[in-house]
């Protein structure tokens, strides 16, 4: 007999939710992928819902990171993992994300504190628009044979481009936490 987490507790199948939905038992690998980038990227935006403007460059004392450099590397992320990765650099990315956004916002880069010209709230908002709005637009193309491939340029957590999907997901949510960190740390209540 299955037991649920206590010992001895029968697991009520009827009440399992295996998804939102249902019916979605039988999605593709792709579908599935596309939908956990979608649930990451409305939990973010949720959060960000209620962290005003002025609050982006804010680091308290406890931290060394704010809400702007969380969401400008969200931004470079959800690009070099769903789509640089996937199929590589193309000439019009320059119009999706600025060249600098790796610098800036990549692995071992520091926050600055202090707003650019380039980097206010809105014009970083507006980059993780572009780049996630594309990335809706070219995974849906994308056949179940090309998600075993190798990815474009190699990582250490994945091996095949379906990886680099899936750690898109996972990697947008460990950010989202430290955004909902930050933000009960600026003296927000928890999110309902």
């Amino acid at each position: 007999m299955m037991t649920g987490c206590k010992p001895g507790l029968p697991i009520r199948w009827e009440s399992v939710k295996i998804l939102r939905n249902p019916e979605a038992v039988d999605m593709t690998r792709l579908t599935m992928a596309i939908e956990q980038i979608q649930g990451a990227r409305t939990y973010t935006l949720r959060l960000l819902d209620t962290v005003s403007p002025d609050e982006w460059y804010v680091s308290p004392i406890e931290c060394v990171t704010h809400v702007a450099w969380q969401v400008g590397h969200l931004a470079m992320a959800e690009y070099r993992l769903c789509l640089e990765r996937i199929r590589g650099k193309r000439p019009e990315d320059a119009e999706l994300i600025p060249a600098d956004y790796l610098a800036r916002f990549g692995r071992g880069s520091n926050p600055d504190p202090d707003v650019s010209e380039e980097t206010t709230p809105e014009q970083i908002l507006e980059v993780l628009e572009r780049v996630h709005a594309q990335v809706m637009l070219e995974l849906p193309h994308l056949s179940e044979a090309e998600l075993d491939q190798p990815p474009v340029t190699p990582h250490d957590l994945f091996k095949t481009k379906l990886g680099s999907l899936q750690w898109a997901s996972h990697h947008e949510m460990l950010h989202a936490g430290q955004i909902g960190l930050l933000r009960r740390l600026l003296g927000q209540a928890p999110i309902s």
